[in-house]
């Protein structure tokens, strides 16, 4: 049988092979007191590789579905795992660590992700061009969404009116976001990938039904994993002394989602750069429109800690820096491997500079 008609491949298998054996380390390290430590890696390498397979099963759905509807899939159901674990640390008062996280996974797929696609597609092929209009309107898109996300905490920074009613103002401006989606989403749906995304892709590997058991097993599997990661996270803050900020910021940013966008790094290195950048970009662009405002809603939903928009200010200065940085750099339509080394730096000094909180 010839290799596009084949179940899985060696990355698949190692995938599906790798998240059974890392759920079953972490139900082990949960349940028989390993040391909260040992279970917070486990946890989280499970947590990641989950959100992996899920991506994957969604893009063997996609191959049927076409690029604009996959790519919906794609930011929905790829942040299950992000959702999950930021219900659990909010239903255990970890409200820093949640809104730490919807910041640090924004500043992950801008600056860590996109560095290092713009790096491996620079060294490799040199100045790479990104200036697809889609890319652009995306850019756009995400700047409006960002700032929307701010306005609560500027509102409280300056002492408006507004400030003691950031919950209602909160409820509102997520609203707004999840309506602001909604208007995009016919958009999305229809989209049609350009330039060197309009290649041909091979057939689907899996069959529908194998597709759609893994698709809701990796699912329902994030949802127990998340519970035990965010179990062993205050211990392992504890034991590791690491402040709740960074943890949610890098740790449980990264754990969540930068596996899954591995994919836009490897687009960049086959020279496929406007594809790898609207991959890329969309995700954070989701955590503004649908993740965040979503988490809003249901914390108030569950009875759980609620979850404002209110951010401290380094979180705010931070995510407009990223933000604005990526403007500037698309704003040529070109990318580099200076650019994308200068992205990496970026993300380090911001990482260090919330290591004390």
């Amino acid at each position: 049988m010839s290799a596009p008609h084949r179940v899985f491949i060696r990355s698949d298998a190692i995938i599906l092979g790798g998240s059974a054996l890392l759920i079953i380390a972490a139900g082990i390290t949960r349940f028989a007191q390993a040391g909260a430590v040992l279970a917070f890696l486990c946890s989280g390498l499970a947590v990641a590789l989950l959100a992996a397979l899920v991506g994957r099963s969604v893009e063997q759905l996609g191959d049927r579905f076409g690029a604009g509807a996959t790519g919906v899939l794609q930011s929905a159901l790829g942040n299950l795992p992000e959702l999950f674990i930021a219900l659990f640390a909010l239903k255990a008062g970890l409200v820093m660590v949640v809104q730490a996280a919807l910041i640090g996974s924004i500043l992950a797929n801008l600056l860590l992700v996109l560095g290092l696609a713009f790096t491996v597609g620079g060294l490799r092929h040199g100045t790479q061009r990104i200036d697809s209009q889609r890319a652009r309107a995306t850019t756009v898109l995400m700047l409006l969404a960002v700032a929307s996300m701010v306005v609560p905490s500027l509102a409280s920074y300056i002492h408006t009116p507004a400030a003691p009613h950031e919950d209602t103002l909160s409820l509102v401006v997520a609203v707004i976001l999840l309506a602001l989606f909604a208007a995009t989403l016919p958009a999305s749906l229809k989209a049609k990938p350009s330039g060197d995304a309009a290649e041909q892709h091979d057939p689907p590997r899996w069959p529908l039904p194998l597709a759609l058991a893994i698709l809701v097993t990796s699912a329902v599997a994030a949802a127990f994993v998340s519970e035990w990661f965010v179990h062993a996270l205050e211990p392992a803050m504890h034991t590791l002394k690491i402040s709740g900020v960074f943890a949610g910021l890098v740790i449980v940013a990264i754990a969540g989602n930068a596996v899954e966008n591995v994919v836009g790094i490897q687009l960049a290195a086959k020279n496929r750069s406007e594809y790898a950048f609207s991959v890329v970009i969309n995700s954070p662009l989701q955590i503004a429109l649908v993740l965040a405002p979503a988490l809003v809603i249901l914390s108030r939903l569950f009875g759980y800690p609620p979850l404002t928009l209110v951010f401290t200010p380094m979180l705010v200065v931070s995510v407009a820096i990223a933000v604005l940085v990526i403007a500037f750099i698309t704003f040529d339509g070109e990318s580099d491997w200076g650019e994308g080394v200068s992205l990496l730096a970026l993300y380090a000094i911001l990482a260090t500079a919330f290591w004390w909180g």
